[in-house]
């Protein structure tokens, strides 16, 4: 139904010109014009109604109604537009509205975060919060007592000043990855039964300038509200490194944040209660202000465990396994010399792994055997390889492991295999680690040098068997790792000929900035040519002392490379049947 109109109309498909004809021919009644509406209702002397879209304000239409005689009734009212435009600008309006209300919410949000910036992102835990405790720590007993006495000031600070004693403010934890600092931490938490913030220094810095310092300045104050307590402040490095290093200067926002923590460390009385505890991987690079004493007093070594440590933890690891009643795990803790606690928690999980892959109802000696090859080597390839190769690579590791025997022992092998592994050329000779070197950190000239023999050893077999002019490039990986031995020794550690001099020029991190700031090195041209033909010296006698301890035992050689061409691995029991009264040192 049409507004202004006596009749129901439809619409209809004439054109334009259709309907030019049907008005020069006389059908047409009568026409109701909407010039707004840019259309026409069209009346026919036969009763048909029809709408009919024309242009706006037509005066052809009107022209040839006029000519014609025809009824012409021409409606330019503005209710329907008005109606129209009403309409239009109420959904304006929603939409205006609804937008607005969007924007003042998303405004707020942005407030509430800019005024969160700076609140510390420290969680609060209680002694319920946290499960473990000093029990489920092993391989670092030392560290742990030393912890221990911590709680104890904390528990009974009456006994410290009745001495005179003051509470140490600040206690930093030291260790390579993985040796259970985090972990000991947490033992606190559980130990103390006092209240324990936590949180990682990475944490404190953000995009926006003042904003770590503010952070710092609230976790001290939520310390204050509920001393006695413990603050943890997990890999301290992101924060507490070197000041001013660098090219150009250090991070303004970073070394802020410093400052604010050594100010806050020094601001609080000794015994207020509250005790800072910290971790880092990297001492080496921390500010020396954060390490003076009356602010981290105390520094604890969290080192690898030894072969008693391993056997600790990996017995705490298998609680929950179930194992093979042939597994012995002080065999096992004997066979990972040099792995963290993290690194043994792994080796029973891939172990439990591999178990649940073979459907086995407990973890075996082969699980486990599987597990530190998989961690230590990578995982196995199923790379098809010729005779030829696999001699080549048999007489390359039988070649390292005759030379071992010779240097250290039979029972030094581990393992001689050609199966290749990822990252390997071909196979590998796992030798046994000194577990007196690992924990003490000391290295002879002596060890030294065989380190050096036993790596050249595999060129020095193919020296022997194919020889100098069939040598291949397998041992370009030894190769690079007893060169690496060798200028340790001469510019390091003062094994050579130029004397107990340090000719390092790589002990400042590339980082800090320090080394890339020198236009010129330190050592002369004729010091650093006397460094290259002692290292090229080094290297040559390791080759020809590894060459005749292969010659003299050139029977044996070949006897254990036909074997393990046949059965692909030989373990050290295996190794030393074979080797039986063969040997010659």
């Amino acid at each position: 139904m049409f507004l202004n109109s006596k009749f129901s109309y439809s619409k209809s498909n004439k054109s334009y010109s259709d309907l030019l004809l049907e008005l020069d021919s006389g059908k047409v009644l009568s026409i109701y014009f909407y010039p707004r509406r840019r259309e026409i209702d069209v009346l026919f002397k036969d009763g048909r109604k029809e709408k009919i879209p024309i242009l706006y304000n037509d005066q052809l239409i009107i022209e040839k109604s006029s000519e014609n005689n025809v009824d012409l009734t021409i409606n330019n009212s503005r209710k329907d537009s008005s109606i129209a435009n009403s309409t239009a600008t109420f959904f304006l309006l929603l939409i205006f509205i609804f937008g607005f209300a969007l924007i003042l919410k998303s405004t707020s949000k942005i407030a509430s975060k800019a005024f969160g910036f700076g609140k510390s992102k420290a969680k609060f835990f209680t002694i319920e919060d946290v499960n473990t405790r000093f029990d489920d720590v092993a391989g670092v007993p030392e560290a742990a007592e030393e912890l221990k006495e911590m709680i104890n000031f904390l528990k009974n600070p009456k006994r410290l000043n009745d001495l005179g004693a003051k509470i140490p403010k600040g206690v930093l934890l030291i260790g390579p990855p993985g040796t259970g600092k985090t972990l000991l931490a947490k033992a606190i938490a559980g130990e103390s039964g006092v209240p324990f913030l936590s949180i990682s220094a990475s944490e404190f810095v953000e995009l926006f300038v003042g904003v770590g310092a503010s952070r710092v300045r609230d976790l001290f104050e939520k310390a204050k509200e509920n001393s006695p307590c413990i603050i943890f402040i997990d890999e301290i490095d992101s924060i507490g490194r070197q000041r001013g290093a660098g090219i150009g200067g250090g991070n303004d926002e970073r070394e802020q944040t410093l400052n604010q923590l050594l100010t806050q460390l020094d601001g609080f009385s000794e015994n207020s209660g509250i005790i800072v505890l910290a971790a880092t991987n990297r001492p080496d690079i921390l500010d020396s202000a954060l390490l003076r004493p009356g602010r981290f007093d105390r520094k604890i070594e969290v080192l690898l465990p030894d072969i008693k440590g391993r056997n600790k933890i990996l017995s705490v690891h298998s609680l929950s396994k179930p194992l093979s009643d042939d597994v012995d795990l002080n065999f096992w803790a004997s066979r990972t010399a040099g792995f963290s606690g993290a690194d043994l928690e792994n080796l029973m999980n891939e172990s439990a792994i591999h178990c649940a892959r073979n459907f086995s109802e407990k973890i075996s000696n082969e699980n486990i055997e599987n597990a530190l090859e998989k961690i230590t080597l990578g995982l196995r390839s199923s790379n098809v390889v010729s005779n030829k190769i696999k001699k080549i690579r048999a007489y390359n590791e039988v070649g390292r492991a005759i030379v071992s025997a010779v240097n250290n022992g039979i029972d030094s092998i581990d393992k001689i295999t050609i199966l290749p592994r990822s990252g390997f050329i071909g196979g590998y000779t796992k030798i046994a680690p000194d577990d007196d070197v690992i924990s003490s950190g000391l290295i002879s000239k002596k060890l030294l040098l065989s380190k050096i023999e036993i790596a050249l050893a595999g060129r020095a077999a193919e020296i022997v068997v194919f020889g100098i002019s069939e040598i291949t490039q397998y041992a370009a990986n030894n190769i690079n790792y007893s060169t690496d031995i060798a200028k340790e020794m001469v510019t390091k550690y003062g094994f050579s000929v130029i004397g107990p001099v340090c000719l390092d020029q790589n002990n400042d991190e590339v980082f800090l900035g320090n080394s890339l700031l020198r236009n010129k090195s330190l050592i002369a041209d004729k010091t650093s040519s006397i460094i290259d033909n002692q290292i090229i010296r080094i290297s040559k006698e390791a080759l020809a002392n590894a060459v005749l301890k292969i010659s003299k035992n050139r029977s044996m050689l070949e006897k254990i490379v036909e074997v393990l061409i046949d059965e692909e691995t030989i373990d050290g029991n295996r190794f030393k049947e074979l080797s039986t009264n063969l040997l010659k040192v």
